[in-house]
């Protein structure tokens, strides 16, 4: 459904350190960047994500209510997701990482703030 998504951060570079742990903890690349706008880009076959001050040049500011799910392949990736992420500068929030059992069956998760108070998770979806 989505191509790409952004976030905005105040200090990129912490942002980008913080994503190249939590996100490389999901097996996925470093960032590449920055590109001519200051943004640091994560990509993979099925999308992108990326950080970068706003292009208005008004302070970035998070989403009250908003959530970005990255998923995951096993429930050890979350728990290193998570971990990777608190020592990077974010900060978990919400229940400790593991499984909830809800409307979309039994998931494991894990919720961070990242250095810029974006609210993220990541998500492995248990089998039956």
């Amino acid at each position: 459904m989505f191509t790409h998504i952004t976030v905005g951060a105040n200090d990129v570079e912490a942002s980008r350190r913080f994503y190249d742990a939590a996100l490389g903890a999901l097996g996925i690349e470093p960032a590449s960047g920055p590109d001519p706008r200051g943004r640091y880009w994560w990509r993979t076959e099925r999308g992108a994500f990326a950080v970068g001050q706003p292009i208005d040049g008004e302070p970035a500011c998070h989403a009250n209510g908003g959530t970005l799910g990255f998923a995951a392949k096993t429930p050890e990736m979350v728990r290193a997701f998570h971990d990777a992420g608190v020592a990077a500068g974010g900060r978990s929030i919400e229940d400790p990482p593991g499984v909830r059992d809800g409307g979309f069956g039994k998931l494991y998760l894990a919720y961070l703030r990242d250095p810029a108070g974006n609210k993220i998770c990541a998500l492995h979806r248990m089998g039956a």
